[in-house]
């Protein structure tokens, strides 16, 4: 564990404000579930939570049969970084933060679909090599949990209306999913 050196009081109703270098860094935002751990040594461990994460493994088996299927490669992400990527090495993008751009498309809970001429969105501000070809957020009970995501490389042909609808579909189905 890494020391910050940063001392808080427990107030009277047992708050503790969490120092804004430290949401800053780790993208803690107001309103951000976090789960709290002990330790056996007396430790207190926070951690954001990310409903997404119990749906890891389902994520990854529909980006491998959505990449299978529509010929790109295909990604899931939370709202802070990808938890699923099929059709490209993990290393590329996996665990990576989401870019701002990302983060933003996301908060507009718009569809997205690329087309040739338009400035390229990347998933994560670490590579550019690849970058979104259609994207879908994911809602459950109105609230934004994440995107379904192709991802197009250099010269890269854009997916058409039906691979949009597919992503749409997918990250509905995920919404749903998260509800039950």
């Amino acid at each position: 564990m890494k020391a910050t050196g940063i001392v808080r009081r427990v107030d009277d109703l047992g708050r503790i404000v969490i120092p804004k270098e430290i949401r800053r860094t780790l993208r803690i935002r107001e309103g951000d579930p976090l789960e709290i751990y002990t330790e056996k040594d007396g430790g207190v461990i926070f951690r954001k939570y990310s409903p997404m994460g119990d749906l890891q493994d389902f994520a990854a088996q529909i980006c491998e049969a959505i990449s299978a299927n529509a010929g790109y490669p295909a990604a899931v992400a939370d709202r802070d970084s990808i938890i699923a990527l099929a059709g490209l090495p993990k290393r590329e993008l996996m665990d990576k933060p989401n870019s701002l751009a990302l983060e933003q498309l996301m908060e507009q809970r718009k569809h997205y679909r690329y087309t040739a001429g338009d400035t390229p969105l990347y998933p994560t501000d670490t590579s550019e090599k690849f970058h979104l070809g259609a994207s879908s957020p994911i809602l459950s009970q109105g609230d934004l949990m994440g995107c379904v995501m192709l991802l197009l490389g250099d010269g890269g042909t854009p997916p058409d209306e039906g691979a949009q609808v597919l992503v749409q579909t997918v990250a509905g189905f995920l919404g749903r999913q998260m509800e039950s």
